[in-house]
């Protein structure tokens, strides 16, 4: 498959793993969060015309609401390209010490080039882990579908104030704000409790160990958070 292509199921699985099945234009608007050095289109145009080429090649189904779903082959395609973009992360964090916030863009230029038998290798070295430095999934070989929403995860602009909580999940493909997350650590595993839910300031406010961070309500939507 062409870079273009698998970066098409990479987004299209990290959506599905959110819950979204979308349309063209959310499409794009995800797409427009990978390296631009990666030439991925991203006009509506460009974008509507690489699903239509995937379609007749079976990866996708656009439904009469217009939208855009993994086929069978496509999960498995999407799953290959997941795993070698996520053991990428994983090796680049740590094993090459590549600080966290610049792994994400990195590995997308490394997971066009993996072989399977490498991949394993890779896999094997990292002792078979569980998840990228951002708390999403590895898929295993032979694993089936792509991951939806983990039950007893929830966003974390739909905590409660005054509860505690151990961060699952971050964005990864926003660079600026991974780097603000990182200067804050705001990481998998990390504990914090919440001190306000602003929806009239639009922020959330929290701490752990002493740091104080207030996050919008669109980033916080974008955290998955697990209940202490």
């Amino acid at each position: 498959m062409s870079r273009a292509a698998e970066n098409y199921l990479l987004s299209l699985a990290i959506l599905q793993e959110d819950g979204v099945s979308p349309h063209v234009s959310e499409l794009a608007g995800y797409l427009r969060r990978i390296p631009p050095e990666e030439e991925v289109g991203t006009t509506l145009a460009s974008v509507s015309g690489m699903v239509q080429r995937m379609a007749k090649e079976g990866l996708v189904l656009v439904s009469k609401e217009k939208q855009i779903m993994l086929t069978p082959e496509g999960h498995a395609r999407a799953r290959d390209v997941v795993r070698r973009h996520r053991l990428s992360e994983r090796m680049l964090v740590d094993i090459l010490e590549v600080p966290i916030e610049r792994a994400e863009s990195v590995a997308h230029q490394l997971e066009h080039a993996i072989s399977p038998e490498l991949l394993e290798r890779i896999e094997h070295k990292l002792g078979f882990p569980e998840t990228c430095p951002y708390g999403r999934p590895i898929y295993r070989e032979g694993d089936q579908g792509i991951r939806g929403e983990t039950p007893g995860i929830l966003r974390l602009s739909e905590a409660k104030a005054g509860r505690k909580y151990v961060i699952v999940r971050v964005p990864d493909e926003d660079f600026p704000l991974l780097s603000y997350l990182v200067e804050n650590g705001i990481l998998p595993g990390c504990e914090i409790e919440i001190e306000d839910i602003a929806s009239y300031r639009g922020v959330v406010d929290l701490h752990h160990d002493g740091v104080h961070v207030s996050l919008g309500m669109e980033v916080a939507a974008r955290v998955r958070v697990r209940a202490l």
